[in-house]
């Protein structure tokens, strides 16, 4: 008898990661491919169908050799970057990267229109260029052709279509689109009469694991398995790094940092709009009947910036800055980064001594600053955290593991490679 396996797919920023996991749980076996987008003025792009080809490169790797019967394959990803289709399911548009800047006006008209704090009291959301519905208003008015878009999928979405499956939404997701009523758990018609949308533009939101058909041709040794849209990422990866029960707090360190906290009880309209104005922002959770608070910031960007700054390029010299910068002590020789988050930062005590390990070990004492006042933003909505779970890129640094055990001895650092895949 075929050892039967699943596939959990994780359509990152950064890459596209698949994890193989037998009926016992083991990871057989990993593949990624590069998310292919386009750099552009605003910010960045990708084209819908390369998106989907890096998104199967990934599982084509990760099946690489391994033999087995493919029953299932759920499908994570990136939220707010979507795929706008024509009437024969054609994409019509770029899908605008999640990060990028074009949307600003709208979202401003948004918040004139609708009013921020209905905004944020209906979808759990700030009225910014971030959500869907400012990235689709952006496309209706300067995007020729987006007129004719009839249906509008985010990234698993679209990805599940393309593998075979059928057009649905999913919950955490659908709360990352400015369209939704977390209160509600519907489409919020009022924000989509404000975007011009047709009707049928969003397709019903389902739970997440809901059968959404089944593979065809696209990854031919998956012929058949059930598809999901397995959710949000962030979200997903508690799943994965098992910080699912109330109280608990996910850490996902990756392109951005972001904490989720799972709540049980649900919140009435004016609590979730107090969320939103403390920088939480309030969704519908993967694991059903809870919901996921979510604070966080941009990682990678600063991060990178940094290492260009100290001439640092390529894996194996990273990992040695990493296990230089673990063995230093915190605060040596007074270095400093201040503004790590900012358009410019700054770095101090820059004196006789000094490495570029310890203007390393400074930069990570600054982003695990950024990590507390995250932390402390979800704390005051949703009191003391239970258990903080570490996971993600990132916290695979002996740099990063020394600097926030420093700080805070309880962490529990989650083994799991790849969270959101494995949560898929």
């Amino acid at each position: 008898m075929a050892t039967r396996l699943l596939i959990g797919l994780d359509v990152g920023t950064t890459f596209c990661k698949a994890v193989v996991i037998d009926a016992d749980g083991v990871e057989r076996a990993h593949g990624r491919h590069p998310t292919p987008w386009t750099l552009v003025a605003t910010g960045a792009e990708v084209s819908p169908a390369d998106l989907a080809d890096a998104a199967i490169a990934a599982v084509h790797g990760a099946l690489a050799g391994v033999d087995g019967e493919v029953a299932g394959i759920g499908v994570t990803g990136m939220a707010e970057t979507g795929v706008l289709l024509d009437a024969t399911g054609t994409p019509l548009a770029p899908a605008i990267a999640w990060h990028d800047q074009r949307g600003q006006l709208e979202a401003a008209a948004l918040a004139r229109d609708l009013g921020a704090g209905r905004f944020a009291a209906a979808t759990g959301l700030p009225a910014t260029a971030l959500c869907s519905l400012a990235k689709y208003r952006w496309l209706r008015e300067h995007h020729r052709g987006a007129e004719r878009g009839v249906r509008w999928l985010s990234v698993p979405e679209w990805v599940v279509r393309r593998l075979g499956g059928d057009e649905v939404a999913e919950l955490s997701l659908a709360s990352r689109t400015g369209m939704f009523d977390v209160v509600d758990g519907r489409w919020w018609h009022e924000a989509l009469d404000w975007s011009a949308a047709p009707a049928g533009l969003l397709p019903e939101a389902v739970p997440a694991g809901t059968a959404a058909g089944r593979a065809g041709d696209a990854v031919p040794a998956a012929r058949g398995a059930v598809l999901t849209v397995a959710g949000h990422d962030h979200p997903v990866a508690a799943v994965g790094a098992g910080a699912v029960e109330d109280g608990d707090v996910l850490d996902d360190c990756g392109t951005s940092e972001a904490l989720v906290c799972t709540v049980g009880s649900p919140m009435g309209r004016e609590a979730i709009a107090a969320a939103v104005a403390a920088g939480i922002t309030v969704g519908r959770h993967v694991v059903d009947g809870r919901l996921a608070l979510l604070s966080g910031f941009g990682l990678d960007a600063p991060l990178v910036r940094t290492l260009r700054l100290l001439g640092i390029a390529g894996d194996a010299a990273r990992e040695r800055l990493d296990r230089e910068a673990a063995d230093l002590v915190p605060g040596e020789l007074g270095v400093r980064v201040e503004g790590l988050l900012e358009e410019t930062m700054s770095v101090t005590g820059v004196g006789h001594g000094v490495t570029p390990a310890h203007v390393w070990r400074a930069t990570l004492e600054a982003a695990a600053d950024a990590s507390a006042a995250a932390l402390d933003r979800l704390q005051a909505v949703a009191g003391d955290p239970g258990r903080i779970v570490m996971s993600g890129g990132e916290a695979r640094s002996p740099a990063v593991r020394a600097v926030r055990e420093a700080r805070r001895p309880s962490l529990y650092w989650s083994p799991v490679r790849e969270a959101a895949a494995r949560g898929a």
